[in-house]
């Protein structure tokens, strides 16, 4: 069985051209990693704000690395270099509209500008990709909210079983979801 993988971009022009460290992208395999109990691998991107390269780095992650999973952080503002949610839906088969309803609900329980946040989230071919917010506490906040739907979504899409630790977050499936063997 092919090592599931999992790719984290990072979207920042400030942080691939080394202004600051990226926070973001290690905050999401951090919380990935106490997520999920089966043997994946990182595939980790550090970008700047272009959709052409946004789009094809997702595009490269699912094509060519095989990534069953893509988060981004950054790039979801209403600033004119923000343009992660664009690249994304250019390049999803299917918008999942829910992810970002759910994670704009959240974050509203912390910020009331959660209401400027464009993130999406949407697939392509057996590879789920979520936009998350860039602050290291709004990804962790995020990603709780919409995790648990997460492992299912994939299975639906013909991607890996992922399990995930039920004490850090519980994956839901439905009785009739079966383990693939």
């Amino acid at each position: 069985m092919e090592k599931i993988k999992i790719g984290f971009v990072t979207v920042s022009d400030r942080a691939s051209s080394g202004v600051y460290e990226d926070l973001g992208g290690p905050a999401m395999q951090q919380w990935i990693s106490q997520a999920l109990t089966c043997e994946w691998q990182p595939v980790a991107k550090l970008i700047p704000d272009e959709q052409a390269v946004i789009e094809q780095t997702l595009i490269e992650l699912v094509e060519q690395q095989g990534c069953c999973l893509i988060l981004t952080t950054g790039g979801t503002g209403p600033s004119k270099r923000d343009v992660t949610p664009e690249a994304t839906i250019a390049v999803c088969d299917k918008v999942l509209d829910g992810f970002a309803e759910q994670m704009r609900a959240v974050s509203l329980k912390y910020v009331p500008t959660a209401i400027l946040s464009r993130q999406v989230a949407g697939t392509r071919a057996e590879c789920l990709i979520i936009n998350l917010p860039g602050k290291p506490s709004a990804i962790g906040e995020c990603l709780e909210a919409v995790f648990p739907a997460v492992p299912y979504c994939i299975d639906l899409i013909d991607g890996p079983f992922l399990e995930t630790d039920e004490t850090f977050v519980k994956a839901f499936r439905p009785k009739h979801a079966k383990q693939k063997a």
